[in-house]
């Protein structure tokens, strides 16, 4: 993988992918969004402000969540939360998504947006940035899949061990299957290949935004695209987490993600059915 883009030189800068490519992924997110507020006549210098701000509340979001997944990791230690690791990782995602939920509700109140439609409108731009982040997580070798000898395992660059700790030999493996490993590979040191979930997570993605974009043709009532885009990633990061392997907690054997994904899921069933029922309720009066 290629972990950092170029070098600086005389000031020892490195530009690193997945920098790059977030920047790129919140750029396309929101052309996606204003092209779609656009089409439903939404002011988009309203939007692209609401924007900025869902950008901070994500940003603070992940970070939050990270925190408390990897409590172990930083707990005793304050000042990791000001160190570059820190402030270059990503995040967990649904810490962003739940902080850009938050910021969203207050700001679209206080510029009088109405918050199904704008959301809907959000929803597209969420999944293709979602998409091209993912690509950066592949490129610096975080939020790595579990080993495998399958023909799509990847083995990522003694670079992205140094930067993420994704493994790269066997003796980078959790001591509970280092030996189990080692026993199919030929060794401690023999080369380890992981599941490439980051691909799998960008392929997921493409497919939803691409249902969103032809649901949004066809929307019958607002909140059905930001809804759908709730429940389709929801099953399709709750499949994909059997399969990550870096750590974020977990609790009654399940990953942090899968379960506020499964939250998300009960309560986007919810909303779908209650939104969806209004809708009819309202044609036929």
């Amino acid at each position: 993988m290629f972990p950092e883009l170029f070098k600086i030189p005389g000031i020892d800068f490195t530009v690193n992918t997945y920098g790059a490519l977030l920047a790129l992924a919140f750029l396309a997110g929101l052309f996606v969004m204003a092209r779609q507020a656009e089409a439903d006549k939404l002011d988009k210098n309203r939007m692209y402000d609401l924007g900025l701000w869902v950008l901070v509340a994500s940003l603070i979001g992940s970070k939050l969540l990270m925190i408390v997944t990897d409590w172990n990791e930083y707990q005793g230690d304050w000042r990791q939360f000001f160190s570059l690791d820190f402030l270059r990782s990503g995040g967990v995602f649904y810490g962003g998504f739940i902080g850009a939920v938050i910021a969203s509700v207050i700001m679209m109140r206080i510029y009088k947006l109405p918050w199904w439609r704008t959301a809907d409108a959000f929803a597209p731009g969420i999944a293709i940035g979602q998409a091209i982040g993912r690509l950066g997580c592949f490129s610096a070798g975080c939020c790595w899949g579990k080993p495998t000898t399958a023909f799509c395992g990847v083995h990522f660059s003694d670079k992205g061990h140094e930067i993420t700790n994704v493994p790269t030999i066997v003796a980078h493996l959790p001591a509970a299957i280092q030996q189990q490993w080692a026993e199919k590979l030929g060794g401690l040191t023999a080369p380890i290949h992981l599941h490439p979930v980051q691909l799998y997570e960008v392929g997921a993605t493409l497919v939803i935004f691409a249902i969103l974009l032809v649901m949004a043709r066809k929307r019958r009532f607002h909140g059905q695209i930001v809804l759908a885009y709730a429940l389709l990633y929801a099953v399709a990061r709750f499949t994909i987490e059997f399969w990550r392997d870096d750590p974020r907690g977990a609790l009654l054997g399940l990953s942090t993600s899968q379960l506020i994904a499964l939250l998300i899921f009960i309560g986007g069933v919810i909303a779908l059915t209650y939104r969806s029922r209004a809708a009819r309720n309202s044609a036929q009066t």
